[in-house]
């Protein structure tokens, strides 16, 4: 409960520009950042003309395939049928194929085309390019913070989020 209490007090007390000094406050602003961040950058997705659970499921065969579609289901944390719907859809649209296994013909493996690999290649470079666009008002002792910060937060990710689980 006094974790609550805390990142109450942090919501209530953050202000844009401030510099916060708690560790609540920081998750806090860190967290809705980086929620806003990403929806703004979704917005040049549409061009792809998927949806965004299509075009996760691509992603994560695109980045880490060939995955079978319960691995995938758990990355994605969806039950399988909802993922078998999302893949029936991938594989009509022809970004993704399954393979049978070589050893096990009842494991079938989920590929991405190479028309799939185009599209989440072409959406990441229109992602990057809008958020370049937008990076490129800051000064350039702004860019180096954030330049720093962000290598913070690639080890922060690495070190201490890959294995966490929630606390309950």
């Amino acid at each position: 409960m006094r974790q609550k209490a805390r990142i109450s007090r942090a919501k209530s007390t953050s202000r844009p520009g401030r510099n916060p000094v708690g560790v609540a406050e920081i998750a806090d602003r860190l967290h809705s950042a980086a929620i806003h961040l990403l929806r703004r950058l979704r917005r040049v997705d549409e061009v792809a003309g998927l949806s965004a659970p299509q075009l996760s499921a691509l992603s994560v065969i695109v980045f880490g395939g060939p995955l079978r579609l319960g691995d995938l289901a758990r990355a994605e944390q969806v039950r399988p049928p909802s993922m078998t719907r999302i893949v029936d859809d991938l594989v009509a649209g022809g970004l993704v194929h399954r393979e049978a296994d070589s050893k096990d013909g009842r494991v079938i493996h989920l590929t991405a085309t190479a028309k799939g690999r185009r599209i989440m290649s072409e959406g990441r470079g229109r992602r990057v390019q809008m958020l370049a666009d937008a990076l490129a008002a800051l000064s350039a002792a702004e860019r180096k913070t954030l330049a720093s910060a962000v290598g913070i937060l690639e080890r922060t990710i690495h070190d201490n989020l890959a294995t966490s689980r929630p606390s309950r």
